[in-house]
């Protein structure tokens, strides 16, 4: 047949990498501190012990957490240490920063030990439009370690990608 409609695309060798695919489940809260501060302002030692101390961390089973202040009370590096200590046995991830620089953080770890080895010498494309809150440092993470295996380094959409890298 003359009109025969053939998909190149998925008859090609090229190899299409989702980071959705990887993307942890669990919840993503912002924990911030600036309440337990006096006026918002000055972490009082004594007090804000007691307050992580009596507090429920439980709440945090299986979350990932980002320790922020809001206010700009200078906070010493041990009360975000105190929570985290507090949240180690129920969080799955604790940093200290915002939402975004959490998920980068997540996609770190996800991409460090991702096993890349069934992608060597293979056209591959990064796709790169989401539905999950994925962050920009996920795909420059996810090429820098592609970029020494792959036989050739896309990004976007089979039908239409850019050109990232080439092994000659």
């Amino acid at each position: 047949m003359k009109d025969e409609i053939v998909n190149r695309v998925a008859n090609s060798a090229l190899v299409t990498i989702n980071l959705e695919d990887y993307y942890p489940k669990g919840n993503r809260i912002l924990f911030d501190i600036k309440d337990w501060l006096y006026e918002g302002f000055v972490l009082r030692e004594k007090a804000f012990r007691d307050q992580v101390a009596s507090y429920n961390w439980s709440q945090y089973q299986d979350c990932y957490v980002a320790l922020t202040c809001s206010s700009d009370a200078i906070i010493p590096g041990w009360a975000f240490m105190l929570i985290a200590i507090h949240l180690e046995p129920y969080a799955k991830k604790t940093i200290v920063g915002n939402l975004d620089a959490l998920e980068s953080s997540i996609y770190q770890e996800v991409i460090t030990n991702l096993d890349v080895s069934e992608f060597a010498n293979k056209p591959l494309i990064i796709k790169g439009c989401s539905k999950k809150p994925v962050p920009q440092n996920a795909y420059i993470m996810l090429a820098s370690k592609l970029k020494p295996i792959a036989k050739s380094l896309m990004y976007g959409e089979a039908c239409s990608s850019v050109p990232l890298y080439k092994n000659k």
